[in-house]
């Protein structure tokens, strides 16, 4: 047996059964789960056409994210796993928040998912 496997199997020796069946049955293990579906639709949606972000659920979205990343800091102990899903959801909330208002406001660069497509309406008159 490797030095490796030797030390991840007395790491998860060093607890007992029911330890771990109760970490993975408490809100410090499921609720961080269940969170990790707001980072991931984020993430999903910056391929998606900037019109239909929603700035005020974005930011909405952003604040929560950065309230309960540092709760998650401050709680004794510490979730980390809850930190790691706020930290990833407010950097793509983040980045959600800079494609809205570059292509509402500023114009600054081209998103690069998005192409300005012609309507059909527009494809009639040309």
């Amino acid at each position: 047996m490797s030095a490796i496997s030797r030390t991840v199997v007395n790491y998860f020796k060093r607890y007992s059964r029911k330890e771990w069946r109760d970490y993975f049955f408490s809100t410090h293990f499921i609720g961080p789960v269940a969170n990790w579906g707001l980072p991931i639709a984020a993430l999903a949606d910056l391929k998606k056409d900037p019109e239909k972000i929603s700035g005020y659920m974005t930011t909405a979205l952003f604040v929560y994210s950065s309230v309960f990343m540092r709760f998650a800091w401050k709680v004794n102990p510490r979730n980390l796993l809850l930190f790691a899903c706020h930290f990833a959801n407010t950097n793509a909330q983040a980045a959600q928040l800079v494609r809205f208002v570059n292509h509402h406001y500023l114009k600054i660069f081209e998103d690069p998912y998005f192409k300005n497509k012609l309507t059909n309406a527009e494809l009639l008159v040309a």
